[in-house]
């Protein structure tokens, strides 16, 4: 009992750390991407953490089979660099029993992921998906930022204002410029610019916004030419889209399991074969950690890592492959990601005895060259 809260706490240990590593990657660089958006007008600032906090555990589904993975290579590579493994050795542990050991720590990671896959990440990808359509749904004017030049409308508008009042109703030193195109818009009619030194939101009995701009001037022209055309106004409306909210969640990810399990499409079939397969994953990568892991003294503890992460690769790769064959129809359905799964459950069994009886051969010629 000693041996096996020492070993499980050692890859506990490592599994969190690389785990937490993995994660702040992943994050930081999905984060930079919402912030883009924000900074261009298409999201508010002040959901940023809140998409963040639901799309969580879709990454941890993904990172703590890894971050398992690596916490066995790591942990015990290190007992077998410090000659900790060879003591245990000595005292019976064969890797039969390391792995016993090691499966009760996956087994609750397997329950963890298996949570995470079938109940908590979908739910997740629901509320971002609400909250993004929220966001489609704000006007223009809602999403400004003072002191900001923001690409708004797919990039054909772009708007400024120096000040904003706390409620968001009043504007202050206003800049717009508009491309104007055709009705098909398929041409090019030169741009608007709108200028003006205050503006105010106002929404008529119908619903409709506008956006009314005071004392200020309009200009209309071709970049590059003369023909610009400057009007002065002292009261100017511009018409911000009316929002449509869609509470429609059309990705495959936000269906529940309960419904995935009555379906019969393809794309919700391999979809649920998938959250199926993640507690697997967990499982089958313990399986080939283990006899990895096994290193020598004089190589070094990262010998093996390399070429550990790509056979980890290599299995994610594949697996990812088959659903996607799955969800066009180029692989059986009833066949579905057991095949992959059973490919690497073999090579796992093939590493974990490959060794001992590799060595029970060497200790088998050596006893015949001394006889």
């Amino acid at each position: 009992m000693i041996v096996f809260r020492y070993l499980s706490r050692e890859v506990l240990v490592t599994l969190s750390a690389v785990s937490a590593v993995l994660l702040v990657i992943i994050m930081s660089g999905r984060f930079i991407k919402y912030l883009a958006q924000a900074a261009q007008g298409m999201l508010d600032p002040g959901v940023l953490f809140l998409i963040m906090g639901y799309r969580l555990p879709g990454f941890l589904q993904l990172i703590l089979p890894l971050g398992l993975f690596l916490g066995i290579l790591l942990a015990y590579g290190r007992l077998y660099l410090e000659s900790e493994m060879t003591v245990l050795s000595a005292t019976g542990m064969s890797q039969q029993r390391l792995l016993g050991m090691t499966l009760m720590p996956a087994a609750l990671i397997a329950v963890l992921v298996a949570w995470l896959s079938l109940s908590l990440a979908p739910q997740g990808v629901t509320q971002v998906s609400q909250i993004i359509n929220q966001q489609d749904a704000l006007t223009e004017f809602d999403t400004l930022v003072p002191g900001r030049f923001q690409n708004l409308r797919d990039g054909s508008r772009v708007t400024y204002t120096e000040q904003l009042s706390d409620d968001r109703s009043k504007l202050a030193g206003v800049f717009i410029s508009e491309k104007r195109l055709s009705q098909d818009k398929s041409k090019d009619r030169g741009i608007s610019v709108l200028v003006a030194e205050k503006g105010r939101q106002e929404v008529q009995a119908d619903g409709n916004r506008y956006l009314i701009l005071e004392n200020g001037y309009r200009y209309d022209g071709n970049p590059g030419q003369a023909d610009y055309r400057a009007i002065k106004y002292d009261t100017y409306g511009v018409l911000l889209p009316k929002p449509e909210v869609s509470q429609e969640v059309t990705e495959r990810e936000a269906i529940p399991t309960s419904e995935l399990i009555g379906s019969t499409g393809l794309r919700e079939r391999a979809e649920l074969q998938w959250r199926l397969s993640l507690p697997l994953l967990v499982f089958i990568v313990t399986l080939m950690a283990v006899p990895l892991s096994r290193v020598n003294p004089r190589q070094g503890r990262f010998l093996k890592l390399l070429p550990a992460i790509l056979l980890y690769m290599a299995y994610l790769t594949i697996l990812i492959a088959a659903r996607g064959a799955l969800e066009k129809g180029k692989l059986p359905i009833g066949l579905g990601l057991w095949p992959v799964h059973g490919l690497f459950l073999l090579i796992g069994l093939g590493l974990m005895f490959w060794e001992p009886l590799r060595l029970k051969r060497a200790s088998r010629r050596a006893e015949v060259a001394r006889g």
